[in-house]
């Protein structure tokens, strides 16, 4: 899924804190890939960013500050947004499904 939107918004997250890694899921991912559309829907976008930088920094306030730089009128519909450093990352994949859906099925959002 090769969005501008979506690399906007990595590019606008990276200028605070460096990633690794930026992976979008969502239903809107799922319509890019043909899935049947009579699924439940669940988030339009599941935004996981992974950075060493959000190490100290409260994990409200950075989701918070990440999820201010999304702009849902360029990308038609909110995000879920999940920042994690890489450690907290590989717990979450194991204990959250959104997260793990992300992680297996979501694709990597690029210019980060």
């Amino acid at each position: 899924m090769n969005d501008p939107g979506l690399s906007d918004y990595a590019r606008r997250v990276a200028a605070r804190w460096p990633l690794e890694r930026a992976l979008v899921g969502g239903a809107r991912v799922d319509d890019a890939r043909g899935v049947v559309p009579q699924r439940e829907r669940g988030p339009e976008y599941v935004v996981v960013l992974v950075s060493e930088a959000f190490d100290g920094v409260p994990w409200l306030e950075r989701v918070h500050a990440a999820a201010t730089l999304w702009d849902a009128d360029e990308m038609g519909a909110p995000a879920e947004v999940h920042c994690y450093t890489a450690a907290e990352f590989e717990r979450k994949r194991e204990s959250l499904p959104v997260v793990r859906w992300v992680a297996e099925r979501g694709v990597p959002i690029t210019d980060v």
